[in-house]
């Protein structure tokens, strides 16, 4: 049976200020991330991540913790839709 839920989640990343480019970098070569908007100058970097799988997501989380330049990261939004087909 195919899976067809959809998970998407926002992040705010917390990094120090040199590395804000470099981390940026980091997470636009991960699959289904988004990097909207950041400050540089308070080391503040908004993510959206998607996947199809929840365990997936929660890895990608991680991953973006041991970034080199990272401090903190922050789930402030996590929604699980289910991608059912249309009625007619």
């Amino acid at each position: 049976m195919e899976n067809k839920d959809w998970h998407v989640c926002g992040l705010v990343i917390q990094a120090r200020p040199e590395r804000v480019s470099d981390v940026i970098s980091a997470l636009e070569a991960m699959p289904g991330t988004e990097v909207p908007t950041s400050s540089q100058e308070e080391g503040k970097i908004v993510v959206v991540m998607g996947a199809a799988e929840s365990n997936e997501l929660l890895e990608q989380i991680e991953s973006t913790r041991n970034l080199e330049g990272v401090l903190a990261v922050s789930l402030v939004y996590h929604q699980q839709d289910e991608q059912g087909e249309e009625m007619p």
